[in-house]
């Protein structure tokens, strides 16, 4: 009964939409089989489970900032003055069913999130895939990279605990420091001087409605080259630039790609029911004068903290035009990613390729020694920064001194990327002439 009630809707549907040619050719659409491109989907998912769980926090979150004396279940917090957006966070952790762990459902789906791409863009950039015809969809995964990192900012910096609002302050010196038009950008994001009552409602709006929406689109936009493109595959036997792989859409890849979606959801669900994260009640309410030791971004930010905590301070002239944190916090990670844009562009004049040649056929990394060595100098630069950010925590850790620990970690800022650099070098152009003499053998 289900099944000719179904054909006869798809049916009537046809008639007058003419779709079942369009649905035919889109349920046999061949994805290829390796596992390495179910790690874009793995972020996908994540900002599914993102919207669903943020969407749950939005309907009891107070972005307000007026004061307000908390009475509640953590009772160590009872008569305190806190804001209400704080005790709102305080109330979904503590009097509303299921919202602790919705709560940290979404904090540790937010890092799977910026996890997934970082992995993902490693992965393009390790394999050759930004090339023509993909340099526009290679742009848009970094643009969602970098909307991934502002979104996870605006997030943890809208609670109003001590370690958010340091966060928050750290943010606004950071903008401050932008030469001519830091000021006004400031206010425009900020409101004004850090605390004060404009900053959490304007934080909140960009983080759940205007850059969630671009992420969105941005996602959107992403697909639809993928599925719009053949698409990418590696080295292997009837692997060619014209043909394609792999499982089509209906069923198996449907199947494969709904599992990993359960599993996922049960990995963050499983995360925020056992492993506690942002515990804002330990940290108490925000309070300009006050600190909490041993305090840093989430890993995603690390390396910027590092980088500030890192470059030595000085100045140009007695009075410096430019504040010293403008160039480890804006320059740095602006250099980064105006790198990441425009490498299709420097890959093509490393290689001398300014033809118009197609490459769906992936290159493994020991394949371009010279990219690859350059990916892995850069990622043991932002390591040695990530370290940098926590160098308090390892001089408790270790008994040593913070100084004396950044200054090695300076040392190493120098030494690491250059000496990465080299070692992965001559080990991929090993690899490739031990690869090219076994297929001149056969």
């Amino acid at each position: 009964m289900i099944g000719w009630m179904g054909r006869g809707f798809a049916g009537w549907l046809d008639r007058r939409v003419h779709a079942a040619k369009f649905v035919r050719r889109a349920l046999n659409h061949v994805f290829p089989d390796h596992w390495s491109f179910m790690i874009g989907e793995i972020a996908f998912y994540a900002f599914a489970i993102l919207v669903i769980t943020g969407t749950f926090l939005a309907m009891f979150f107070n972005s307000s900032s007026d004061k307000t004396t908390y009475h509640g279940a953590y009772r160590a917090l009872d008569g305190v003055q806190v804001s209400s957006a704080y005790h709102s966070v305080l109330q979904l952790s503590f009097d509303i069913p299921g919202g602790l762990l919705l709560r940290q459902m979404h904090h540790w789906a937010a890092l799977i999130f910026v996890a997934a791409i970082v992995t993902h863009v490693a992965r393009i950039f390790f394999t050759a895939a930004y090339r023509r015809p993909r340099e526009l969809t290679w742009i848009i995964g970094v643009t969602l990279l970098l909307l991934a990192l502002v979104n996870g900012f605006l997030g943890y910096s809208i609670a109003g605990d001590l370690l958010s609002g340091a966060g928050l302050r750290v943010g606004y010196a950071i903008v401050m420091s932008v030469p001519v038009v830091g000021q006004w950008l400031a206010f425009l994001f900020f409101g004004g001087d850090v605390p004060n009552p404009a900053t959490t409602p304007r934080f909140y709006s960009l983080h759940i409605f205007l850059v969630p929406a671009a992420i969105a689109l941005l996602i959107g936009l992403h697909l639809g080259l993928v599925w719009r493109q053949l698409h990418t595959n590696y080295p292997g036997p009837r692997r060619t630039n014209q043909t394609i792989v792999g499982s089509r859409l209906w069923p198996s890849y449907a199947a494969k790609s709904l599992g990993l979606f359960c599993v996922l959801f049960g990995l963050v669900a499983l995360l925020g029911a056992l492993v506690q994260i942002d515990p804002v009640w330990i940290y108490g309410p925000f309070d300009p004068v006050a600190i909490t030791p041993g305090a840093q971004p989430d890993w995603y930010l690390g390396w910027v903290e590092g980088a500030m905590r890192l470059f030595p301070a000085f100045h140009l002239r007695r009075h410096a035009l430019v504040p010293n944190v403008f160039f480890p916090a804006v320059l740095l990670p602006a250099l980064i990613f105006i790198g990441l844009y425009l490498y299709p562009l420097f890959d093509k004049l490393i290689y001398q390729d300014l033809s118009d040649r197609q490459y769906n056929i992936l290159l493994l990394p020991y394949e371009q020694p010279f990219n690859t060595a350059l990916g892995c100098a850069v990622f043991m630069f932002l390591l040695v920064l990530f370290f940098g950010g926590g160098d308090d925590v390892i001089a408790v850790a270790t008994g040593g001194s913070v100084a004396e620990i950044r200054e090695i970690l300076r040392v190493l800022c120098l030494v690491m990327p250059p000496t990465t650099f080299a070692a992965v070098y001559l080990l991929c152009r090993r690899l490739r002439r031990r690869r090219g003499e076994a297929r001149a053998r056969l």
